[in-house]
């Protein structure tokens, strides 16, 4: 793999001719050449055997450090235990923990099993987190105490999971486990998987599907991505390749791991660059430059408005007093790029755009200029894109904004399809094109731009939203007839957004707003709680019935708006 020689030199040497070709590339051996490697057991053996003592795993808010031999003995143990529970290879592995190293070896345990890791965002509950369970039916549940009452108030879709781990506390697992085996489910600590007796382990395979990671629904629920251990690892080998990462790194993330951007984006390039892994318990603003200090980080990872939410806070005259050299951004805040790079002393900042279906077709190669507001060039020797017409999928001229359409150069490197859900896959998958939903336009040197979504998917604080869950979620309030949500600017650049609904009121019943807000917070995560409500009469529809959602957000935040203001965060319970 080869990312700098992908892109088009002599269109871009035309557009900004001070580029000599050694600013596009270097000399990048892949550590595991043949694809016939790409699982994570094999990598994560041989970085082993190669330096067993170095150390991969660092946490530092637990004083926790763990070699490359340490990791693998863990993991070898992980898998075998959950082998020898009673799941078979290709079962799913649930996993709803925080940031913790229990994550990392239940992510390599369940692969070193030739199991399947399913990651759940530690924010579901309720009609959200059923879904994921009840649609992936895992065998196995690696899970916090904290969110035991979750499981149980929606425990029919639970009814798969042969044995639960819990991770946490002694105290809080031991009560745990007394109210699981209470409602006939069989528990144990996760500590019984880390002592379990090493079996034999069955062979992976990279064309053996390696995660389910769910993405938003665009029109329907949110869907579970299948993917192969090979396109997780070109996902992460792309991020080695872009940021230069070497065994000299050391690659800090502090976004949570059941996310890609620590996971496919930072801890597995790590274990692929035989770098150290520094992983945070969650993201500050005001101590990020604290914690890339302390933990020596050369590299590190910005996700939606990380980067602003950083910039914001007061300058301090020992802002550039670190080793960072490269920030993944996505997407980057370019009009503060060049300041940003002064201020904390930064060598070079990277960017992609892609999807969980898709790894990062588009990028930025490393130390290049690029016009302002360009996600950046194709990566040809990997993938195949078109920007179409989302109506007749013809191409589009250049310049002209069409629809994002992917398809893989070689086999098992995107997504199989959408786990359990055939029609969406046919959907997404026709005249053999991957349709990401997303609008892109392209100039006459080969560089892309974003321009806007054409699903409606909603994106607030890193999290992906379905506006189809909100309103499932808020239509079965008894003063709401219909709802339709939307996502409306935030104040930050990064190009998230805030929730926003429109509630026509059931007959005779009125919408009180504090109402609403207080309704969700028992029925959403945190971060998918609208911020906004707005009532109307009737929603704006078309002849078959459908919402008209370009009205509703031409119609946007107005007088009638009622503003929740900025989401305060929930206490712990």
């Amino acid at each position: 793999m080869h990312l700098w020689k992908s892109v088009n030199l002599n269109s871009h040497r035309a557009a900004h001719g001070k580029h000599s070709m050694t600013n596009f590339y270097e000399e990048y051996n892949p550590t595991f050449p043949s694809r016939a490697n790409w699982n994570s057991p094999t990598v994560l053996r041989e970085r082993a055997q190669k330096h067993p003592d170095k150390i991969y795993l660092d946490i530092p808010w637990t004083n926790e450090s763990f070699s490359y031999a340490e990791t693998l003995e863990a993991a070898e143990r992980v898998g075998s235990g959950m082998l020898n529970a009673g799941a078979s290879p290709g079962d799913r592995v649930l996993i709803m923990i925080p940031n913790c190293s229990a994550y990392i070896f239940a992510w390599l345990g369940s692969s070193v099993g030739g199991l399947v890791e399913v990651p759940i965002n530690t924010a579901y509950r309720g009609a959200f987190l059923a879904h994921q369970v009840s649609t992936t039916t895992p065998s196995i549940a690696v899970v916090s105490p904290e969110y035991v009452d979750r499981i149980l108030d929606v425990s029919d879709a639970f009814s798969s999971i042969k044995h639960f781990y819990l991770v946490g506390d002694d105290a809080d697992v031991n009560a745990g486990i007394e109210t699981l085996s209470s409602n006939d489910m069989n528990a144990s600590p996760w500590s019984d998987l880390l002592s379990s007796e090493i079996t034999d382990l069955p062979e992976v395979k990279y064309s053996d599907l390696g995660s389910i990671f769910f993405t938003s629904g665009t029109t329907g629920l949110s869907k579970g991505v299948m993917m192969p251990h090979a396109h997780m690892y070109l996902f992460a080998d792309e991020t080695v390749s872009l940021t230069r990462l070497t065994e000299n790194d050391t690659y800090m993330s502090c976004g949570p791991l059941f996310h890609g951007n620590s996971q496919f984006l930072a801890a597995y390039p790590a274990l692929i660059a035989g770098s150290r892994y520094v992983l945070q318990e969650r993201f500050s603003a005001s101590e990020w430059i604290n914690q890339i200090r302390s933990s020596k980080a050369t590299v590190t990872n910005f996700i939606g408005v990380m980067m602003d939410f950083v910039w914001q806070q007061e300058p301090k005259e020992d802002d550039a007093d670190n080793d960072l050299r490269c920030v993944f951004a996505a997407p980057t805040a370019s009009s503060i790029l060049d300041e940003y790079k002064d201020r904390f002393g930064i060598e070079a900042f990277v960017e992609v755009f892609g999807l969980t279906e898709t790894c990062m077709p588009i990028l930025t190669p490393y130390g290049v200029d690029r016009p302002a507001g360009a996600a950046g060039l194709l990566n040809k020797e990997w993938f195949d894109i078109r920007l179409v017409n989302p109506e007749t999928d013809e191409e589009v001229e250049v310049g002209e904004v069409g629809e994002l359409v992917v398809r893989a150069v070689h086999p098992w490197t995107t997504c199989q399809g959408y786990f359990a859900m055939p029609d969406k896959t046919s959907d997404s998958f026709r005249n053999l094109w991957f349709h990401t939903g997303d609008g892109l336009k392209r100039d006459e040197h080969g560089w892309y731009y974003f321009v806007d979504r054409l699903k409606d998917a909603l994106r607030r604080r890193g999290e992906n939203i379905s506006s189809y869950e909100v309103e499932q979620a808020l239509v079965s309030h008894p003063s709401i007839g219909e709802v339709a949500a939307i996502g409306v600017p935030a104040d930050q650049e990064a190009g998230e957004d805030e929730v926003m609904v429109f509630i026509v009121p059931e007959e005779g019943q009125s919408v009180i707003p504090e109402e609403i807000w207080k309704y969700s917070e028992k029925q959403l995560p945190d971060f998918a709680i609208p911020r906004y409500i707005h009532v109307l009469d009737e929603l704006p529809k078309t002849p078959s019935e459908k919402v008209r959602k370009i009205e509703l957000r031409e119609m946007g935040v107005s007088n009638d708006t009622s503003d929740r203001g900025p989401q305060p965060k929930r206490r712990k319970r």
